[in-house]
């Protein structure tokens, strides 16, 4: 190339053609079409004529040359039949140089401006010939399509982006709007765009919508998904996320009511006649799925326990198709305004339910204790139970100081307690919030007493069954899903002499609890080794380990240590998802409920300093939040003060308070 040369570059996808000015070692100083001036490398010109323009003519006249060598090249660019070109050329085994390019596509002689014309043809139509350094390779057949197909992918692409952003900025504005068919595709893009941000395979084609509406803002989606109906207003986001169905299959509804029908059977079972018992129940006033009784007896200075268990593996066999989706589910959510249940509701309400004066099978864990709760035996065994009465946590509070039976389970709840504490256990009391919706659709936030008689007693005791379960696991060399803790890196209080303040704080010193099939020391609950197997009906854990007992009397055949760790393994990320959506949806409800309380004054705590702001906690709610630091103002941790609530937006997570 030489000062005079007509070159042709690719610059913004299309071809510019210029003359040049300067060479300078491998640099060129061009001046081009549009009358710019460029310095490009050499290796960037994709074609240099050899007859070239008179530099001398001076730059008016250079540019107008250089237009009408344009004009030129693309008529006879016009004239290229690529596709004809490439039926001729597709079975050939090689690259093809520009020159014999140039024969096929004209006849007689040709000039550089015809050479640049098949450069400029088959770069405007790149579906058929891979472009080299003056020559060109042409495409297999499945190569042609693949890139045909891409192109028509791309075209609907682009139409779905300017239809969808017109569409967008309608569905905003119009007072009831609905969905076309033609817009399923659209409506499904954008969800799931708002469900998984950049983590949605249709994350790039969503923004461009978003951006083609002249909209920034994502929750926007919401908005626009609610005005369609696809959303409720306090449509539970976690749920579609995380793809957990509130409905069962048909299939495993089908197969419910067949167990249903069928019923359990306990003839020829080994177990123990203990309908003559009285047995009771304490749950939710809402609870329809019993799946742990109690039952207490006094023997001279002694008392025998007796916590029964609804027998789940006995109506549903390991494998089945209720099992499996019990699997893939791993527990029951409970949210202020819902309830997914783990299992079906004619099993899990029905035929497992320990239901007041219905015979049910159980695995029984009957316990003698000494008066001071010293655990003199206990034996494990399946039994047959009839409940004779179902309390309420308020029903049994109430009776509490007058009913026999449970002012021994209260007392045997409150000794055993003091003996895990004796043994380390780090006993964290603060108080419960409870958010449900009454019939009207109101957000009503009650405080519950864990400490209250009813359910201090239940949970002391389930921890009692859980303990013993996992010695009888233990002593048998049966794997189960284990449960330990190592010792909280740091301990705030003794015993249950903490503050709010250190019971809340000590809970960001535990130690994560482990899940394995071989037993170890449970440092929070101040025991040996512990499992939970007490709720069957709800989680799945609960359901495998009670398989492992009822192997081990003889009614199941046991899972393998390797299938127990492929259980945990499994249900790692459902019981993350099942935790996650309980806590947001809590969250949830209760910001929703602040919405109404702007502007009121509430007590909180203050936690620590952060760098430009204090974290304390709403101890009406138990909600931690910030507090922005002020120079006039110094806080301590521990301190009691008075903020008022300044904003709360419960779908953004947003919540924010000042001092007052």
């Amino acid at each position: 190339m030489k000062s005079g040369s007509v070159v042709a570059y690719i610059d913004r996808q299309r071809i510019v053609y210029a003359v040049v000015l300067e060479v300078k070692n491998s640099r060129l100083r061009l001046l081009t079409e549009g009358n710019r001036e460029v310095n490009l490398a050499a290796g960037r010109v994709l074609h240099a004529g050899q007859n070239g323009l008179d530099v001398s003519v001076g730059r008016a006249g250079l540019v107008e040359s250089l237009k009408a060598k344009q004009r030129q090249r693309q008529a006879l660019a016009e004239e290229v039949r690529v596709r004809e070109l490439w039926e001729v050329l597709n079975s050939e085994p090689g690259w093809i140089d520009l020159e014999t390019m140039t024969g096929l596509c004209f006849n007689g002689p040709h000039s550089d401006d015809h050479q640049a014309a098949v450069l400029h043809a088959l770069f405007e139509n790149r579906n058929y010939f891979k472009f080299g350094q003056d020559r060109f390779f042409p495409y297999t057949e499945a190569q042609v399509e693949q890139i045909a197909a891409q192109a028509r992918e791309n075209s609907r692409r682009q139409k779905l982006v300017e239809d969808g952003g017109d569409w967008l900025n309608a569905v905003l504005n119009a007072p009831n709007p609905t969905v076309p068919t033609d817009k399923l595709d659209l409506v499904r893009i954008l969800d799931n765009l708002y469900l998984d941000g950049k983590e949605s395979t249709d994350y790039a084609l969503g923004n461009a919508i978003l951006s083609r509406a002249g909209l920034k803002d994502p929750d926007i989606i919401f908005r626009a998904l609610v005005k369609l109906g696809i959303y409720d207003e306090n449509e539970n986001i976690d749920l579609r996320r995380f793809k957990i169905a509130s409905k069962f299959p048909e299939t495993v509804s089908k197969r419910a009511q067949a167990l249903m029908a069928s019923g359990v059977s306990l003839d020829g079972d080994p177990r123990k006649d203990l309908t003559h018992l009285p047995i009771l129940t304490i749950d939710g006033q809402a609870t329809l799925d019993f799946d742990d009784a109690l039952s207490i007896e006094k023997i001279r200075d002694s008392y025998r326990l007796g916590i029964h268990i609804a027998d789940v593996g006995q109506a549903i066999p390991k494998g089945d198709l209720i099992d499996q989706e019990a699997r893939r589910r791993g527990s029951s959510i409970y949210m202020p305004d819902d309830r997914i249940p783990m299992l079906p509701a004619p099993l899990a309400e029905g035929l497992c339910s320990l239901k007041a004066g219905e015979i049910r099978p159980a695995i029984t864990i009957m316990a003698l204790l000494s008066s001071n709760a010293d655990v003199l035996d206990y034996e494990v065994f399946p039994s047959r139970i009839r409940v004779s009465s179902q309390w309420t946590y308020y029903d049994a509070n109430v009776a509490a100081e007058d009913n026999p039976e449970l002012q021994m389970l209260h007392q045997v709840a409150k000794q055993f307690r003091e003996k895990r504490l004796d043994s380390g256990a780090v006993l964290i009391s603060v108080p419960e919030i409870h958010v449900w919706m009454d019939r009207d659709g109101e957000i009503r936030v009650s405080r519950v007493n864990r400490e209250s008689p009813g359910r201090m007693l239940v949970s002391e005791l389930m921890i009692m069954a859980n303990w013993l379960m996992a010695r009888f696991l233990k002593d048998h060399g049966e794997p189960a899903v284990f449960r330990s803790q190592p010792k909280p890196r740091e301990r705030l209080f003794k015993k249950m002499e903490g503050t709010l303040y250190q019971n809340w704080m000590q809970r960001k010193h535990l130690s994560r609890f482990i899940l394995s099939s071989q037993p170890d020391h449970h440092s929070g609950l101040g025991l040996t080794e512990y499992v939970t197997a007490t709720s069957p009906i709800r989680k799945y854990f609960d359901l495998v380990t009670q398989r492992q007992i009822r192997a081990i009397l003889g009614l199941d055949t046991p899972y393998s240590g390797e299938a127990i760790d492929q259980v945990i393994q499994d249900l790692e990320q459902p019981m993350s998802r099942v935790t996650r959506t309980q806590f947001r949806r809590h969250r949830y409800w209760m910001l929703k409920y602040l919405e109404s309380r702007i502007g009121q004054p509430e007590e909180a705590i203050v936690l620590y300093r952060k760098k430009n702001s204090y974290l304390i906690l709403l101890t009406d709610y138990m909600l931690e939040c910030d507090l922005p630091a002020s120079e006039r103002t110094r806080l301590n941790p521990e301190d009691l003060i008075q903020v008022r609530i300044q904003r709360v937006h419960a779908r953004k997570d947003v919540l924010s308070v000042y001092l007052g």
